[in-house]
């Protein structure tokens, strides 16, 4: 049987990775709209699309994301277009009888001082890391969103919180990207120019799981058409979410020197102290999920060598 299937968000990295694992499945006729044909910040435009066009299932991936420097830099940005964006989605899926619907959040839910591995009763337990607070709030009641719809309207509406992500499509601009391509962009050019060292931000001590970007989706989907009986064994009302990731860390020096040897870079390494380390650690717990039935089985040094290779073949893309 066809599933009308919207992907919101269908450009970026993870919409983009959604999209392909769906098109394994020949059933599924996948839905998008670019920017410039809806606009998610406005409620009007998006309560018309859902009336407009049939929809069985949403996969929520449309946000504003970015790395340390970004979200200090655009705080305000960050809080306003992901509030808007998961509330307009998600109460025009529920005004038009979408009954499914995933959203996807972020790892930075959990708190600063949070228990390591951080399993999901750990939200909402402490103060959230000050530099992506805004955008944490954000993807916080997102989940609560879903669970409220959950409660009053009887929905099904899940969450998938995804640890650090990357792989093909990812953004690899010089400021404003996550940890992972920023380092294989800055290794890359290092390079290039036959530099000596390259700078690396903090002290290298803080320790970070990486969770390559199509595991990501196909967990998205496993979660999406998991049997109800079987997803609220594991989950609650008020507590919905579902962590995904490797349960596995390395500490930044270490992906620093992973990244290095990927790329084929051969200089020092120096860490700039001065800059923010983040959280001091942020590993899932992946428990959960793989009671339900999924695993990540990419390793670390297999990923980047993926994603370097896809990023050589599409460097004109990010020129300096």
């Amino acid at each position: 049987m066809t599933k009308n299937i919207y992907v919101a968000g269908h450009n970026g990295m993870v919409g983009r990775a959604i999209i392909k694992q769906l098109k394994l499945n020949t059933d599924n006729n996948i839905i998008t709209a670019t920017r410039d044909e809806l606009d998610l910040l406005d409620q009007q435009a998006v309560n018309q699309f859902f009336s407009q066009v049939k929809i069985d299932q949403v996969y929520l991936a449309a946000a504003k994301v970015g790395g340390i420097h970004a979200n200090n830099e655009y705080p305000a940005d960050f809080i306003y277009e992901n509030l808007m964006i998961e509330a307009n989605i998600i109460h025009a899926a529920h005004t038009n009888d979408v009954n499914k619907l995933l959203f996807l959040g972020s790892s930075c839910i959990y708190p600063k001082n949070a228990k390591q591995p951080m399993a999901e009763d750990a939200l909402l337990s402490g103060t959230l890391e000050s530099t992506n607070e805004p955008y944490s709030v954000a993807k916080i009641a997102g989940i609560k969103l879903c669970e409220s719809y959950n409660r009053q309207y009887g929905r099904d509406y899940r969450s998938v919180m995804p640890t650090n992500l990357y792989g093909e499509n990812d953004n690899f601009h010089p400021d404003n990207s996550h940890v992972l391509p920023a380092l294989l962009r800055r290794f890359h050019e290092a390079k290039l120019d036959n530099a000596d060292k390259v700078i690396a931000w903090g002290t290298g001590k803080p320790m970070r799981e990486f969770l390559h970007v199509d595991e990501m989706a196909e967990a998205s989907v496993f979660i999406m058409n998991l049997d109800d009986e079987l997803y609220q064994q594991e989950t609650s009302p008020m507590l919905s979410h579902i962590n995904v990731g490797t349960g596995i860390d390395c500490t930044i020096r270490e992906l620093v020197e992973t990244v290095a040897r990927v790329v084929g870079f051969n200089g020092e390494v120096e860490f700039d102290s001065s800059k923010p380390d983040g959280m001091p650690r942020k590993l899932m717990d992946v428990s959960r999920i793989e009671r339900l039935g999924w695993k990540a089985s990419i390793s670390l040094e297999d990923g980047l060598k993926q994603t370097y290779s896809w990023f050589l073949k599409h460097q004109n893309d990010f020129r300096r």
